[in-house]
């Protein structure tokens, strides 16, 4: 009889054999179960120290380090120079890794700013993302919704345009946003450069907090003009007044002595956690944010706001100063951390009176509110979750359900949409588009559609976690669709040798009314919910933000299509060549029916580029 396998040593034992090996030096240690999954994270001055206090069972642990340790069969070691470089890179792998035992930013995403495009006559427009593009950034604003407000009025005070550089190069006339005084007609000349030049430089004192200078400014002109009879620029002139002080109405609580601050708030009960962060720019309130971390029962509030700063701040611009609710244990640390990447001094400090205290208080009263909203909802959820659990013969409440829908017009500008829940509600950073690239599809297949979209999502699933150890993988799919969809998928499920994950087709049922869906199941007879069955609407609400999504991508890339000009395709026509065509012609169409005597009889179309031009879209067929 084969002698059976050695136990894995775990624990204790584990840690102290590493101590022989190590130094003084700074640096990341990464903590392993048995089967490598990783368990912790952690920085260290001194990783030899560090290490050590794991490694005496007689040491004060709290609950999660202990099984924490329990747990570690292996660790891993990575020595920097600094300190600050191991704080750095700490916060890179546990965003990455996501570990365990680590407190973890979930819902972490970029925010939008508004940008002010380096132009003869610049646009002002949202953006989010990486700051690759020239111009002017201001921000960040806690959400679209405060951009879209604040672009909103801007348009309406300083009537800058929005539209994109081609659309300006090749307009001929005005658009309805001149029609309707919210921009002033730049691309036809209804406005001289020098003018809209002003216009900018306005716009941008005010996003930088000169806005009491500018309505002064504003009005002592409007008085000039009265005075001088020009009612109409009077008028007009009053209603930028107007437009800005809404902004100012909007922005609520604008401080007086902190000029640019991120105020970051923690509120924890319950073995939960809420962090509000406010963005204070140009001494403006630009809208606040809440996230809900990760967290132990036995965290205290240092560590959570230590890695909540360091994972927050590691893909964004930090502020000049941080206001906290909470004091961290390396302060001087993440100071020369975040200074260092943005090239200026960054001041961390937990104010104790005067107004910094007060707007701390206000965050950390929107924390322990939305915490309470928040805890309230999950109490649901649960509750939402087991009933699922139970109509559907699933194990357990499911952690992660994936809901898929198709949208089309009679095949055309096809996609696939996923969208994922769980016990927190939406999981929206979770949600997924598929572009349907069947060549052999027949136009409207929601059956060729729907087993394009699973094969694509289990071939990832089975790449990226064929161990289903990292929680990507669903605990419930619901497929819009009755006996033939779920048929379908069930042959998918087979070939990717995944027949064991739970699905649930979702048919419309009687007359397509909503209540009385019916509920498909492999080699089970279809069956319905009471009509009135909470876990009923659940399913309905699931099913219709599925729908949501999947719609909104298909009218996205629809108008992305319906948007396109042939013209941009052709080699050698930039702006000044289409919008000569355009303006000879009338219309792209027309430009394609025309001959090549005509196309040479435009000027600045050389003759060659006619032959291109004539060449590209009678070879189209």
């Amino acid at each position: 009889m084969a002698d059976s396998a050695p136990p894995v040593r775990k624990g204790y034992a584990v840690i102290q054999d590493y101590l022989k090996t190590l130094d003084s030096s700074p640096g990341v240690y990464r903590m392993l179960d048995e089967q490598s999954r990783i368990l912790y994270v952690g920085k260290a001055r001194n990783l030899r120290n560090r290490v050590s206090s794991y490694s005496r069972p007689s040491a004060q642990h709290s609950r999660r380090i202990e099984r924490m340790i329990s747990e570690t069969a292996s660790m891993m070691f990575l020595t920097t120079r600094t300190e600050t470089e191991a704080l750095l890179l700490e916060q890179n792998l546990i965003k990455q890794l996501k570990p365990k035992f680590n407190v973890l930013l979930r819902d972490d995403k970029s925010f939008p700013n508004i940008l002010v495009t380096d132009h003869p006559f610049p646009m002002i427009k949202k953006h989010r993302g990486a700051k690759k593009e020239g111009g002017s950034y201001y921000g960040p604003f806690a959400s679209a919704g405060a951009v879209n407000r604040v672009l909103n009025q801007l348009q309406k005070g300083f009537q800058l345009r929005n539209c994109t550089d081609s659309m300006f190069e090749t307009r001929t006339r005005p658009c309805l946003q001149f029609q309707i005084k919210r921009c002033s007609g730049p691309c036809v000349g209804k406005i001289s450069e020098a003018e809209y030049a002003k216009a900018v430089k306005d716009s941008q004192r005010f996003l930088s907090g000169k806005s009491t200078e500018i309505q002064e400014a504003l009005a002592t002109q409007m008085a000039e003009a009265s005075e001088a009879m020009e009612f109409e620029r009077a008028a007009a002139l009053r209603d930028r007044i107007r437009a800005l002080t809404q902004v100012q109405t909007a922005q609520g609580i604008n401080p007086q002595t902190v000029a640019e601050a991120d105020i970051i708030a923690l509120h924890m009960e319950n073995g939960q956690a809420c962090v509000q962060v406010f963005f204070i720019r140009a001494n403006q309130n630009w809208g606040n944010q809440d996230f809900y971390p990760r967290v132990g029962a036995d965290v205290n509030a240092a560590e959570v706001m230590e890695a909540f700063i360091g994972q927050f701040y590691d893909q964004k611009e930090p502020p000049r100063l941080l206001l906290l609710s909470h004091g961290i244990e390396d302060a001087d640390l993440m100071c020369e951390a975040l200074s260092g990447k943005l090239g200026r001094k960054v001041e961390i400090t937990v104010p104790q009176r005067g107004e910094k205290s007060e707007l701390v208080d206000g965050a950390l009263r929107n924390a322990r509110e939305s915490l309470a909203r928040r805890m309230s909802e999950s109490a649901t959820q649960a509750k939402l979750l087991r009933g699922l659990a139970e109509a559907f013969g699933l194990d357990g409440p499911p952690e992660r359900i994936e809901v898929y829908d198709n949208s089309h017009i009679q095949g055309t500008n096809a996609v696939g949409g996923m969208i994922v829940a769980g016990p927190d509600g939406f999981m929206k950073n979770q949600y997924r588009k598929f572009n349907i690239r069947g060549e052999d599809l027949t136009p409207g297949d929601d059956f060729g559609m729907m087993k394009e979209v699973l094969n694509r999502r289990l071939k990832r699933l089975l790449k990226e976690d064929p161990d289903r150890t990292k929680g990507l993988w669903p605990d419930l799919m619901l497929i819009d669709g009755g006996a033939g969809q779920v048929s379908a998928v069930a042959e998918i499920m087979a070939e990717h040798g995944v027949a064991d994950l739970p699905f649930v087709g979702v048919a419309k049922g009687i007359d397509r009314d909503a209540g009385k869906e019916e509920f498909y199941r492999t080699g089970e007879r279809p069956f319905a919910l009471r009509h009135n069955d909470p876990v009923l609407y659940f399913v309905q609400r699931l099913r219709d933000e599925a729908h949501r999504f999947a719609i909104g991508t298909h009218r996205a890339k629809r108008a992305k299509s319906n948007m396109k000009n042939p013209l941009d395709e052709i080699s050698g026509v930039g702006g000044a060549r289409k919008r000569s065509l355009l303006a000879h012609f009338g219309s792209a169409k027309a430009v394609s029916r025309a001959n090549l005597a005509d196309l040479k009889a435009v000027d600045g179309v050389s003759e060659s580029l006619a032959e291109r031009i004539y060449a590209f879209f009678h070879e189209r067929g």
